[in-house]
């Protein structure tokens, strides 16, 4: 288990993390949500070592992090860290051997995974001549290259297409199911919101919201309810449980807002009462809803 406990950093006058706390599960994917500037980076880099935290503390299996605990981490950076004039396969082979693997492993698993990742046409090539997107999946590979027990991902579908995004997901949800421990970050919410176990919304270097998509979920104070179709008593029905003025919806329908602890069971009841009912459909709220409620925006 990693667990990071009220860490904060600073950079001269500018606090970059100011009090960040958060667990992570070996089989488990984390999503590290943020603006730009929030402290997801420097959270990340205080994890692999690469920044001493100001305070508290940083642990991975109760342990704190140093050297010998931070070889069996992996990371890719939002920034591309390729060497443009060497080919696909030594770049990877040659990163796995600086985790210490041995030559023949290296390459065996270099090939594995360019199979994987669907570059394996590319294993001649020179890094530099490949897409962002082809580059992206040489860098993932070289991060799980020697099958790390921790993996930060930083911006991973960066440059990618949708399908090559999906590439990616189904390596992160492999790495999960063997019992890899992983944490991502990403602007990206419709990709990550079914990807990830739990989720931390950080803004300003603070913890703005934190749990499953089922907790955030769950803080929501309301629910949108779409009803098809129109009619003076079906609105006369909502309105009775306290729904908020109705807006056009699907075809013939419209949509309500209403608390989250609305009873929607007797909702409906009182709808079909009210008029004949095609449809009735109950909205959760979006990872992408919650994180802008989190950070002070609108629902």
């Amino acid at each position: 288990m990693l667990v990071v406990d009220r860490v904060s950093r600073s950079f001269g006058s500018v606090a970059a993390v100011r009090d960040v706390s958060f667990r992570v599960e070996p089989g488990s994917v984390f999503g590290l949500l943020g603006p730009n500037g929030a402290g997801k980076t420097t959270t990340m880099r205080m994890i692999l070592g690469i920044y001493v935290p100001d305070g508290g503390s940083i642990r991975w299996k109760d342990r704190a992090i140093d050297l010998r605990v931070r070889r069996a981490f992996g990371y890719l950076p939002e920034e591309r860290g390729l060497y443009g004039k060497m080919s696909v396969r030594d770049q990877i082979a040659y990163l796995g051997r600086l985790h210490g693997l041995e030559p023949e492993v290296a390459r065996d698993r270099a090939a594995q995974w360019m199979d994987v990742l669907g570059i394996a046409a590319y294993a001649k090539r020179a890094c530099s001549e490949l897409s962002k997107g082809n580059q992206q999946k040489v860098q993932l590979a070289s991060a799980v290259l020697h099958e790390p027990e921790l993996l930060v991902l930083d911006e991973p579908f960066s440059g990618l297409d949708p399908e090559n995004a999906q590439v990616v997901l189904d390596c992160i949800r492999r790495l999960a199911q063997g019992g890899t421990a992983l944490i991502l970050s990403s602007h990206q919410m419709f990709q990550i919101e079914d990807a990830c176990t739990a989720f931390c919304i950080v803004g300003d270097g603070l913890v703005r919201a934190g749990g499953t998509l089922a907790e955030l979920r769950a803080t929501f104070p309301t629910r949108i309810v779409r009803v098809v179709p129109d009619s003076a008593p079906i609105r006369a029905a909502f309105l009775a449980f306290g729904a908020g003025e109705p807006r056009a919806a699907a075809p013939g329908g419209l949509a309500y807002e209403l608390p989250a602890t609305t009873d929607f069971a007797a909702l409906l009841r009182a709808a079909v009462a009210a008029g004949p009912v095609e449809s009735f459909e109950r909205h959760e709220p979006t990872l992408g809803q919650i994180y802008a409620r989190a950070l002070g925006g609108a629902a």
